[in-house]
């Protein structure tokens, strides 16, 4: 970890205390999507989070750094892992931690969006971590409050640490992205998850490799083609076959077909599915020896992926979720210690 210690994050830093440190005195307010980070500042994040992760480590996970900030987590739909590592990653460093869902608030009795996260800033919090089934419902709590705001879903639109976490087991375990050809597999059309991704991996410098159902790819994907400068998600490129995607590829990351597409009419049936698209042992040989397998969860085992895969010696899926609870406290430490150290 020697690019962390030179920064005197990984050892000295932490070991006095992650608010002595001095970092994240920057201006950033919110974390929505990375399409307003640069690729300093996702450099940043994952710098950071190999100092969360040292705190990990510990046989004691504890670290006062975030004491006397408060934390909100809104889930308005169901959540594990992104919802219990947000908690654990604002405990252990001290901050004060509370969730909420939908159907144990007043949401149940009809109250809005708006006055609902209102009602929250009211009572002094410093960051609200919010997953809305509507894309784009966290950039309007942003414009209206005073309050941190993370995105931890909305919609089809963004998963911002999703991302952030996946690019991270990725450059820690094979490297920087640059140049790696990344193979993302399934339902990109409303994948908010495979979104952030394309966003963030093309910004490291990632060849970044798509493949899916012709009605799971989203306008302007056309099979065999790259998506043509100027457009969104310039420069992805869009394989003809599921095969020609994983082919050679650095990281397969396989995305969760939800189910309620085949009743929509985008897929004929999840066997056929399987069958054309789902990455088992033989497409996987096709990526390079050493290539990593990743998946955001949860998995639908032996649909879009089969288990000797999903549990087999490439599979880094377990390494997402640790890794995700040290990006995620490096990304609450960035917002809540922005009044401490002079942000705005």
């Amino acid at each position: 970890m020697a690019h962390a210690t030179k920064s005197g994050y990984a050892s000295k830093a932490a070991a006095r205390g992650i608010q002595q440190a001095g970092l994240w005195a920057g201006p950033r307010r919110h974390v929505l999507d990375l399409d307003d980070f640069t690729r300093a500042e996702i450099d940043e994040v994952l710098l950071n989070a190999d100092g969360m992760k040292e705190v990990l480590g510990r046989g004691v996970r504890k670290t006062p750094a975030l004491r006397g900030k408060s934390v909100v987590t809104v889930f308005y739909e169901a959540s594990t892992r992104t919802r219990v590592s947000f908690e654990q990653a604002g405990k252990i460093l001290g901050a004060d931690v509370i969730n909420v869902t939908a159907d144990a608030s007043s949401v149940k009795k009809g109250e809005s969006l708006l006055n609902t996260v209102r009602t929250l800033e009211a009572m002094q919090i410093d960051a609200l971590v919010i997953r809305h089934p509507h894309s784009g419902a966290p950039y309007f709590v942003a414009a209206h409050l005073d309050t941190s705001v993370i995105n931890a879903g909305d919609g089809t639109h963004a998963h911002p640490t999703q991302a952030l976490l996946d690019i991270y087991t990725i450059e820690r375990m094979r490297g920087k992205l640059s140049g790696k050809k990344i193979a993302i597999i399934g339902d990109i059309l409303y994948s908010r998850v495979a979104r952030s991704n394309m966003i963030g991996m093309r910004k490291m410098g990632a060849d970044v490799v798509v493949s899916g159902p012709p009605t799971l790819l989203p306008p302007g994907f056309k099979p065999g083609t790259v998506v043509p400068e100027g457009q969104p998600f310039e420069g992805i490129r869009v394989a003809a076959r599921v095969e020609e995607a994983i082919e050679g590829a650095d990281v397969v990351m396989v995305l969760r077909i939800q189910r309620e597409r085949q009743d929509a009419g985008h897929l004929p049936s999840l066997r056929e599915y399987s069958r054309e698209y789902g990455v088992n042992v033989a497409r996987v040989k096709l990526a390079k020896p050493d290539a990593l397998l990743m998946h955001p969860g949860p998995m639908n085992e032996g649909v879009e992926i089969s288990s000797e895969v999903a549990h087999g010696p490439q599979s880094v899926i377990e390494d997402q979720v640790t890794n995700g609870v040290a990006v995620r406290m490096a990304v609450l430490y960035m917002l809540c210690a922005r009044a401490r150290n002079g942000g705005s």
